[in-house]
């Protein structure tokens, strides 16, 4: 029997907690590694974690906690940058299924929602009434209210709405012993209707009436008037002229307090006009200077970023084009204004700039009315926290310091002492970015936080730290929390008095501390529970694969790459994460599994829930449902290559084993389509034979509902060796890669290339051999044999596209593997090194043709970017030849879901076809049931046409490749017939019945 140091009963609080919770309960050492920490940099293991389907369930899983003195937190996105959101205790996960709006007040602006639901998705549904929440940190495409509760977040629109607590209105809470009431602002008649109910509320309201009473003077002399002190306890709520508002009281708590199960919020209209303003100074310091001014005249937001943070991202090549629309300077402020009209949002801003001109030093101002460069420049703000960790040729930084406020009217001086303080302990190119409006300021530090040396020259400069924002009247925290970064320096911020209030409050609502103990009262200190810690030293025990050339070729700077800042667990935008999108599940996210990866290593050589290493179940469970569609390559603000590290860990997870059916039948997919092209017909036929083809897929380890795709009757380089030599064309030799998907099953695509190449003047030739990229075997984990084969490949490409010559890659996972896989697994193999040079996409080469435009086209189509497009090579090439062709397109944002062999291996349809109802079905119904779609990938067409008919799409809408696109309209500028059309019927389909069953399934949660 397991028993914790607390002295609890796991196994038998898992069972009870099973049996009477109406939810997913999780005390599985995969799900507790996933949740061991958040985006701080601290560690603990939970207990477990529960994950109720209604708040309810909740309430009852809390009770069982109790019965068993288990401690316990509430969780939304797990983003909290303090430490405040990981514990020895049951984490309570409420963002899966606690999402929804429960009621919708337009007229009075008010609305009543549980704790799980997302910021942005919040905001959608207000968004028809012309309402909004007004707080909007950076993390809003994934934080949850709950979170944003917890931690009093306020983001940059703050400047114009306030911190979370002041737009709350009251909460619905449940403390640990049981007590489950509404708390809000408490008038004379509302404290009287309390105290006649009786019981345990009304002596808690006794209480805090009393604290305010005999401690309020205490409270006005210690707390300080600026607009982002979010440290310590809200006590000032409870003062009579804050009106004894205990929910406010309750906000930024951390979970420490009360569990929150309700919240009624005050809403904002939005902005029928903004105005966007970017201001350059000479300095960061220059800019703190002018914030006070600016905020004279009433903005949205005013954002201050240094010149470190865009050279950082300058360095990792993120936002490059936005960064191009900065003033000059080195220092900026980003301000918005709003207005029930342009002219008087533009007249905001002009009033702003004439002021500035009256300044001393006098920024460079840019206005923007372009909505898609504002929204570029936003990112590069937003983009702080991820764009300054992992710097190439710098030591790594860490939180620990990143969020101090203090007066708007002396930011300017407080920044210069803090760059004298930074200089002081040797701490070099920290960036100074944030809410410069209120005074709030985030940076990254390069803390050595793996040494004893460098943890107590940590520790010292925090105190420092504490003592230069207290002298300026500031508060620890602007906007993170205090968790158990700061929290233990509360003393000098607030003196010993105040503590003393807040354990005394502490106990008030939580007696037995089980509400996240550790963190606010009686804390840990800065230095306890560190992620790394003096003596960190995971040791990789495999020779590896791939090279990692951003993490010094070590496998533990990869898994440790992750900073936790949650985008993965985004539902719109981009590409990643689609496992997450389809089962709103931490562990199949990019973050939850590089948590995993984290303490697989961990493992290694201290305690952690995953003791097996490589051979690790939990973490192969995790992976298996990664795509491997390297959205999060890009997207990721810190880069995490989740499909690079999902194949190095099958390749030695399964080292010397039996694999998976499937790693044998789809990995080597290549090898069995050579086989099969001296017979296509027959295998066709034999594919479709209910008995054989259902057995074979079984055996095979092959999803039964999957349709297997035909082969052609006549593989491409058939046709090309049966062609006459072409004469040499005036720009010279191009070859086109034949890849097995194009060669075996599309190769009308092939033809449509050639056709389009050699009218733009070149001559196309093709590989000599049999070759292969060896996609399939890397995509599977099979690294040796992928090796092997690029070898061999880079060397016959080498020698046989001579000086010049472009190879182009039809389809774009081939031609990402060519140019990324294959640079990192043979990264001294100078063949390697040379077709990675050549090696250009289809549009790319045609974009840099002289002379040569595109047929016109005309027309709308659906657009499906190939994630590894995405990821590795770009679409803009692609859009900038649909735009020449006069295509209208809506590009689908999100990956189709098939992803390669993951979406025909058996188990996977849930996930895959959840995940093309993220954004490509529904784009598919938008268009209507003859769209035109149009997708270079083999996967996304392959998806298009086995789940097409779930979005309405007729039998005789084939998605094309875009040389299919511009070849049919080459006939017609010739004036002779095109014959590049795809040879047979549409594919079959998963039956309607099959995806329906799929997208019910227990793991799969389609969101409203």
């Amino acid at each position: 029997m397991t028993i914790t140091s607390g002295g609890v009963d796991v196994r038998t609080l898992a069972g009870a907690l099973a049996d009477r919770v109406d939810g997913e309960v999780r005390f599985d050492d995969g799900s507790r590694a996933a949740y061991a920490t958040d985006a701080s940099n601290y560690r603990q293991v939970p207990i477990g974690v529960v994950v109720p389907r209604t708040v309810e369930a909740g309430v009852e899983a809390i009770a069982v906690c109790r019965e068993f003195g288990a401690p316990l937190l509430s969780r939304g996105g797990g983003t909290s940058l303090a430490g405040q959101c990981t514990n020895h205790g049951v984490v309570i996960d409420w963002s899966k299924y606690c999402d929804r709006v429960v009621s919708l007040d337009v007229d009075a602006r008010v609305a009543v929602v549980e704790p799980g639901i997302v910021l942005d998705d919040l905001n959608a549904v207000l968004a028809p009434h012309g309402l909004q929440f007004g707080p909007k940190p950076a993390t809003h495409s994934h934080c949850t209210l709950g979170g944003m509760i917890g931690n009093n977040s306020c983001g940059s629109s703050a400047q114009a709405y306030g911190k979370t607590d002041d737009n709350v209105r009251r909460l619905e809470v449940l403390t640990y012993e049981g007590d489950r009431f509404w708390a809000g602002p408490t008038s004379t008649e509302e404290f009287e209707r309390i105290q006649r109910a009786g019981g345990r509320v009304a002596e808690l309201y006794t209480a805090l009436r009393d604290l305010a009473e005999e401690d309020g003077d205490l409270i006005r002399e210690r707390y300080p008037r600026i607009p982002r002190r979010v440290s310590g306890y809200n006590l000032d709520a409870l003062l009579p002229e804050a009106g004894f508002d205990v929910a406010k009281a309750l906000v930024g708590s951390e979970s420490t307090l009360v569990t929150v199960l309700h919240a009624e919020l005050d809403l904002v209209p939005v902005p029928a006009a903004r105005t966007f303003l970017v201001l350059g100074f000479p300095s960061i310091e220059d800019a703190a200077d002018a914030a006070p001014t600016i905020a004279e005249h009433g903005p949205l937001t005013i954002e201050g970023l240094d010149s470190v943070l865009v050279d950082d991202q300058k360095t990792k090549r993120q936002n490059v084009e936005a960064l191009h629309l900065l003033p000059e300077g080195g220092g900026w402020l980003v301000c918005e204004f709003g207005g029930d009209s342009k002219e008087e949002s533009d007249a905001k801003a002009q009033r702003t700039v004439a002021a500035l001109r009256e300044r001393d030093v006098v920024p460079d101002d840019r206005a923007f009315d372009d909505p898609a460069h504002q929204k570029e420049i936003l990112e590069v703000r937003e983009a702080g926290l991820g764009a300054t960790a992992w710097i190439p040729g710098r030591p790594d930084t860490w939180e620990g310091w990143e969020d101090a406020a203090v007066p708007p009217e002396r930011l300017g001086a407080y920044l210069r002492d803090f760059g004298a303080l930074l200089d002081e302990f040797g701490y070099e190119n920290v960036s100074r970015y944030g809410h410069f409006g209120h005074g709030c300021v985030h940076c990254r530090i390069p803390f050595d936080l793996v040494t004893e040396e460098g943890i107590a020259h940590y520790r010292a400069f925090i105190g420092r730290g504490a003592e230069l924002v207290a002298r300026y009247g500031g508060s620890l925290s602007g906007e993170h929390g205090d968790g158990q970064s700061r929290a233990a320096l509360f003393p000098v911020m607030f003196g010993d008095e105040v503590v003393r209030l807040f354990e005394r409050f502490k106990a008030l609502f939580d007696p037995l501390d089980r509400m996240n103990p550790g963190k606010l009262v009686r804390p840990y200190l800065p230095t306890e529970n560190l992620r790394l810690g003096a003596g960190y030293g995971p040791k990789v025990d495999v020779e590896l694969h791939f090279s990692y050339p951003k993490d010094r070729g070590r496998f533990d700077r990869a898994a440790l790459r992750c900073v936790g800042v949650g985008n993965c667990r985004s539902h719109s935008g981009n590409v990643m994460c689609p496992s997450f999108r389809a089962t709103n599940e931490e562990e199949h996210s990019t973050r939850g599994r590089s948590r995993l990866l984290f303490e697989m290593l961990e493992g290694q050589y201290r305690e952690s829930p995953i003791e097996d290493g490589w051979r690790s179940t939990e973490v192969r469970d995790a992976l298996d449902l990664c795509l491997s569609c390297k959205g999060c390559k890009t997207d990721c603000p810190v880069n995490v290559d989740m499909a690079t590290y999902k194949a190095e860990f099958l390749s030695h997870h399964y080292a010397g084993r039996l694999r998976p059916a499937a790693h044998y039948t789809m990995g080597w997919l290549p090898v069995w389509a050579r086989l099969a092209s001296v017979a296509p017909t027959l295998v066709n036929r034999l594919a479709r034979v209910p008995g054989v083809s259902r057995a074979a897929k079984r055996l095979g380890g092959v999803e039964p509902d999957r349709p297997v795709p035909r082969f052609a009757p006549q593989r491409f380089t058939d046709w090309f060796a049966a062609r006459p030599p072409a004469p040499p064309a005036p720009l010279g030799d191009v070859m086109i890669w034949p890849d097995t998907f194009t060669d075996n099953f599309h190769p009308s695509i092939g033809r449509a290339a050639v056709a389009v190449l050699e009218d733009a003047g070149y001559r196309v030739v093709l590989p000599p051999g049999h070759l292969c990229c060896g996609l399939t075997w890397i995509s599977t984990g099979q690294l040796a044999t992928a090796s092997r084969m690029l070898a061999h490949t880079a060397a016959a490409l080498a020698a046989a596209l001579g000086d010049g010559v472009p190879l182009v890659g039809l389809e774009p996972s081939c031609l990402a593997v060519f140019r990324s896989d294959a640079p990192e697994l043979l990264p001294d193999d100078a063949n390697v090194a040379a077709v990675a040079e050549r090696a250009t996409s289809f549009a790319e080469l045609l974009l840099r043709t002289p002379e040569w435009s595109p047929p016109h086209v005309g027309g709308s189509a659906v657009v499906q970017p190939h994630c590894h497009q995405h990821a590795v090579g770009g679409f803009g090439a692609d859009q900038a030849l649909l735009d020449a062709a006069g295509v209208e397109t809506t590009t689908v944002e999100g990956c189709c879901g098939l992803a390669g062999n993951f979406g025909f291996e058996a188990g996977h349809l849930d996930v895959s076809a959840a995940a093309a109802e993220h954004a490509l079905l529904p784009a598919i119904r938008s268009a209507g049931a003859d769209a035109r779609v149009i997708a270079d990938g083999f996967s996304c067409r392959t998806q298009v046409e086995q789940l097409g008919g779930t979005a309405g799409l007729t039998e005789t809408s084939r998605p094309l490749h875009l040389a299919e696109v511009l070849a049919l309209r080459l006939g017609a500028r010739r004036g002779v017939p095109a014959r590049v059309d795809r040879p047979g019927r549409v594919a079959e389909r998963v039956p309607a019945v099959a995806v329906e069953r799929a997208l019910a399934s227990d793991r799969v949660r389609q969101r409203s």
